[in-house]
This record gives C-alpha cells, structure tokens and sequence, in this order.
C-alpha cells in the first residue's frame, strides 16, 4: 500500500470516529440545554448595561458539555445495565450498536464532565461560590442521572431532574453570571422550557415503557401507567403557553404570545401520542417534542429582542 492510500485510510478512519462520537453526543437533543442558556442571558439584558460576551460564551460552552457528558455517559451505563437492549424501540445508540467499547464511551463522558469543569472556573471566578456548587451539583448529578447504585431514572426521578437542570438552573445560572443576583422572570422562563424538556424525556419514557419493566428500569410511566404518561406530556407542553401570559404583567407581551405559534404542531403531536400505542412512530412523536422545545425557546427569546 502506498503511504499516500495508508494516509487516505486512516483520515477515513479517523473521521468516522468522530461521526460516532458525534452521534453518541445526541446532537439532535442539544437544544434541552441551549435554548435556556440563551433565554437566561437574554433576560439579563434587561437588567445590565451590556452582556458580557466572553462570560455568555463559556456559560454555553460550559452547559452543552454537561448535556453531552450526561448523553454519553447514559449511552454506555443503560447498555451495562440491559436496559439497551434488542426490544428498544429508540433510536440506537453506539455502545449497544458496538462502535465504541463501553469503557470508552464511559470515559468520553467523564472527559466531558472535566472539559465543563475546566470552563467553568472562570465562571466561578467571576460568579463565586454560588457557581461552584451549581457547577459541581450539575455535574455530579448528570452522572447521577444513570450512575450509581441509585440512578435518578431509574427511580423515577429523571422527570424532575430534567425540570430542574434543563429548566431552572439553565436559565437561572446564565442570568446570574451576568447580573448577580436571581429574578423571578429567569425562574419563570426556566420554567416554561423546563417543563418542554419534561414533555420530552416523558415521551422517550412512553415509548420504552415495556423495555424498561422488563429490564427493571422505573420511569414514572412504568409507575403509573401510559395514561398517567400522556396526562404528564399533555401537561407539560401545555403549562409553558398558560405560564406565558405572565410575560405580559412584566411588560413583554410579543414574548406572552409569540409561543402561541407552536400550537398546531402541539395539538398534532398530542393526537398522535394519546391515538398510538407505544412503537417506534413514537420517535417522531419525540423529534416533533424536540422542535417543539426548540421553536419555542427561539420564539419567546425573539418576543424579548423585541419587546
């Protein structure tokens, strides 16, 4: 072979790995920590004379780490744990498919968690101790999330956790960092987005509810059924519109109803899941949820750019 097909090979080799790398991040669910960033740092606008950019930069840096951390690490603990299983109707991931090692997949989340660490200490610089425990307790309990000897989803807690950290604390911390000090409004907005993110893993969970019985994964749906499942969903995409209107009192009235845009794909996407049984069309249901999430993010941050 000559040296110029070996090279050819291995940049062949060598970009195919990072595509697998790339899908063991989950790009597509990335959103669930952007979209509240984004807001918490818009909302700040309101309240400093200029956005620190440098501050805002790592703070996204820093959160989408986390995510990817928290995605990878699941990639490979949900696989040791049987839950990545042959009967799983989601969308296949790269420890059960068999193109990365589960030590390495584990590995590739820790070198995430340390890379958010690493960004975040000139946040916490800059924000003092409050950021660091924030910081920390991300970060410990993105592991949480499946690690452990008792995993937050696996206890039913995944739900809340996503409310929390891809809610409140997303929002919440990025207005901090540039304002120093938390305003209901940054609460309220973690809220909305929180609760969307909710509406999506309760989805994910719908669709996986006889796998994760059978293999001893105890989701809220497992606990109290499909239709407690679709009330939860239902709930949680409808409680962001209704909390909207709240942005009027505060004197954003494009942010209380540029969300309302969202509606007819909300509407088909809760038909579809109160109609069907669980099945692999529910992976449609779930990205339709995802650009649920994400539309909305973009038009309430466009309703505060332009109130």
């Amino acid at each position: 072979m000559r040296q110029s097909d070996g090279m050819t090979y291995s940049s062949r080799k060598g970009l195919q790995q990072v595509k697998i790398w790339i899908q063991a991040s989950r790009p597509r669910t990335l959103t669930a920590s952007v979209i509240p960033i984004l807001l918490g740092t818009t909302l700040s606008r309101f309240f400093v004379e200029s956005i620190d950019w440098a501050i805002a930069i790592l703070t996204l840096i820093c959160g989408v780490l986390i995510q990817i951390g928290i995605n990878i690490t699941n990639d490979a603990l949900d696989f040791q744990r049987g839950t990545d299983n042959e009967q799983r109707l989601g969308f296949k991931r790269v420890t059960y498919l068999g193109l990365l090692a589960p030590k390495h997949v584990l590995m590739g989340g820790f070198i995430c968690f340390a890379l958010a660490f690493l960004c975040g200490i000139p946040l916490i610089l800059h924000g003092g101790w409050p950021f660091l425990v924030v910081l920390l307790s991300s970060i410990i309990f993105g592991y949480l999330y499946t690690g452990g000897p008792y995993p937050l989803a696996y206890y039913g807690l995944g739900d809340f956790f996503t409310l929390i950290f891809f809610g409140v604390i997303c929002t919440t911390a990025p207005f901090y960092l540039q304002t120093g000090f938390i305003d209901f409004q940054s609460i309220l907005a973690g809220l909305q987005v929180g609760c969307l993110a909710t509406a999506l893993i309760a989805t994910n969970n719908l669709r996986d509810i006889e796998n994760d019985e059978d293999s001893g994964k105890r989701t809220l749906a497992v606990f109290f059924g499909k239709t407690f499942a679709r009330i939860e969903i239902t709930i949680m995409t409808v409680i962001p519109l209704l909390l909207g209107s709240l942005w009027s009192n505060y004197g954003y009235p494009y942010a209380a109803w540029l969300p309302f845009f969202i509606v007819p794909l909300v509407i088909k996407n809760l038909i579809s899941i109160w109609k069907e049984e669980p099945s692999r069309r529910f992976n449609i249901f779930f990205i339709r949820c995802a650009l649920t999430h994400l539309l909305f993010g973009i038009l309430l941050t466009l309703g505060f750019l332009i109130d």
